[in-house]
């Protein structure tokens, strides 16, 4: 019963910080443009982890992008600024995305 209790511990620990991202994905209105599995006006998240997988940089650039907006990387649609998003959850969001398998 102890260890049934352990690994189900264990396992939400390592699942609620992907909820909280989701959610402050949500919050923030990315959810609008993006999902996690197809592409809506802008590209999946796990198409984006996936283009940027092992690329040391990828955070930095993609919050960057997530604050500033940015064009030409996935298409015609520009995806627009997000002021409304700090520096700090940029860079959260950003390396939630690229943790999607």
């Amino acid at each position: 019963m102890k260890r049934a209790l352990l690994i189900l511990a264990a396992a939400a620990a390592v699942s609620a910080p992907a909820l909280a991202d989701e959610a402050l994905a949500k919050a923030k209105n990315c959810m609008a443009c993006h999902a996690t599995d197809k592409k809506l006006v802008g590209p999946a998240y796990k198409d984006v982890a996936k283009k940027y997988a092992g690329d040391a940089k990828a955070v930095d650039m993609l919050a960057t992008k997530i604050q500033k907006g940015g064009s030409g990387v996935w298409g015609a649609i520009p995806m627009p600024a997000n002021p409304q998003v700090s520096e700090a959850e940029a860079k959260k969001l950003a390396a939630w995305v690229l943790s999607l398998k």
